[in-house]
């Protein structure tokens, strides 16, 4: 998780830094003057794109922080286990089977978006190829691979890595390869967790061993409870970013 927190700040200075870009003259210029081509219209979609996956991002935040919240509670006035948290429990393992198949939607959308940056290689394109193109196509997928990052993160999988003829993408690849290396453990707690529930519905060898198995299930969920709020925070700020940076090129384009 702190892998994934010092990632989405880099990002949004990232952002900060491209929205200071599309603000000069000579950026404002190129816009201008290339606005009818159909990278233009690129940009638009894949603005448009990274806002929707955001809007659905939040709702399986929304949706793991409910029931997890609710569990959660429900542990903590509990002293044994009884029908009313089984039904708990069952309730959070069936939204988590929902949560994934959600996030291998998103997933497949980033995909889309994917083979759309890599349809036309950079190489092969007019070196005089306008530099507001190149400075956004990175920036989406950049944003493309910390948004495939979160996602496997809250489905406590291994995000599979992309490789980009693009160079900065391919920079940041290669650190993010380092950087799922050390998320492993993050995701394995996940997974811990979910195994932890599951437990919780099985057969216990004793009332003590009931109760352990219990108070691990609430340790884990109090730390995954505030990992998900600094991540809400995280993904809030990218969010503005996505609407700034989107208003941006259209008060250009309409210039």
């Amino acid at each position: 998780m702190v892998m994934i927190q010092s990632g989405l700040n880099g990002l949004k200075n990232l952002y900060d830094c491209v929205e200071d870009l599309l603000k000069l003259p000579v950026t404002q210029e190129v816009i201008t003057r290339h606005r009818n081509e159909k990278w233009v219209d690129e940009l638009l979609y894949g603005s448009v794109m990274l806002l929707d996956l955001c809007g659905t991002r939040n709702d399986i935040l929304v949706s793991t922080k409910e029931h997890m919240l609710d569990l959660l509670s429900t542990l903590r006035r509990t002293k044994g286990r009884e029908l009313g948290m089984e039904g708990k429990v069952h309730a959070y393992i069936c939204s988590r089977k929902k949560v994934k198949k959600d996030i291998n939607k998103c997933l497949a959308l980033l995909k889309q978006m994917d083979n759309r940056n890599t349809s036309v290689p950079i190489a092969d394109q007019d070196p005089d190829l306008p530099m507001v193109e190149r400075m956004q196509g990175e920036l989406r997928m950049i944003t493309v691979s910390f948004f495939r990052l979160i996602l496997s993160f809250l489905s406590s999988s291994k995000p599979k890595p992309k490789h980009s003829k693009w160079s900065l993408v391919s920079t940041l690849v290669h650190k993010g390869s380092i950087a799922c290396e050390g998320e492993q453990e993050d995701m394995s707690e996940v997974k811990s967790i979910d195994a932890a529930l599951f437990s919780l519905s099985g057969k216990f060898s004793s009332k003590v061993a009931e109760m352990e198995r219990m108070q691990k299930a609430q340790r884990q969920l109090e730390v995954l409870d505030i990992g998900i709020k600094d991540l809400e925070a995280g993904m809030d700020c990218i969010f503005k970013c996505l609407i700034k940076t989107r208003a941006s090129l259209l008060n250009n384009l309409t210039q």
